[in-house]
């Protein structure tokens, strides 16, 4: 087989990959539409106390094997966010968004908003309460140009120190010498009044 022979055939199965991954992508799109329509249908408001929060396998967890069954195979070995919150005198085990499950508080009483046993968000009830949210993680360049504005700020501290000092210093020899002038302008007056009375 000659090389362009070889070229064409890597062009051709690039662009079926890419064809496939297309229509792939779309059909997952449609079928998330159509799931977040369903929980949007479906929400609602609870007032529940959360008691714990952490990532654990659906296997795992005390969830009902119906709801287990009906999740794809790829999410059942993949570690999940939960929290277990006590919803009147019942205790169940959700799954979190993963934006929520971040600033989700343990061990208070907040209003979940729930789609089936899945938490799309929460509030907490008390007015004028803030929600501190965490402080996000800094990139690598984020870092290295906070370093960069600390020491340029140091320097520039360092560098305006330095000449108030010098200014200061300036001003204490200044002030120095004129107490000496006016020293010395006292003691010739001094001298001056004396021969004047002798």
């Amino acid at each position: 087989m000659d090389t362009l022979g070889i070229i064409f055939t890597v062009i051709l199965v690039v662009a079926l990959l890419l064809v496939g991954l297309y229509f792939l992508g779309n059909r997952l799109q449609k079928k998330q539409n159509e799931s977040q329509a369903l929980i949007q249908q479906n929400r609602q408001t609870v007032s529940a106390m959360v008691i714990d929060k952490k990532k654990m396998k659906l296997t795992e967890s005390n969830l009902p094997k119906q709801a287990i069954e009906g999740v794809p195979f790829y999410l059942k070995i993949r570690k999940l966010p939960m929290a277990k919150v006590k919803v009147g005198p019942q205790f169940m085990t959700l799954l979190c968004d993963p934006k929520v499950f971040e600033n989700l508080p343990v061990k208070r009483v907040v209003k979940l908003e729930i789609a089936g046993a899945y938490i799309m968000g929460f509030s907490t009830a008390k007015k004028g309460e803030k929600i501190i949210e965490k402080p996000r993680k800094l990139t690598f360049r984020e870092k290295l140009q906070n370093r960069i504005n600390k020491t340029t700020d140091a320097a520039t501290t360092t560098t305006t120190t330095q000449k108030a000092n010098k200014a200061d210093g300036k001003k204490a020899v200044e002030a120095a010498k004129k107490a000496a002038r006016d020293q010395q302008r006292m003691l010739t007056g001094n001298a001056k009044r004396s021969k004047k009375n002798r």
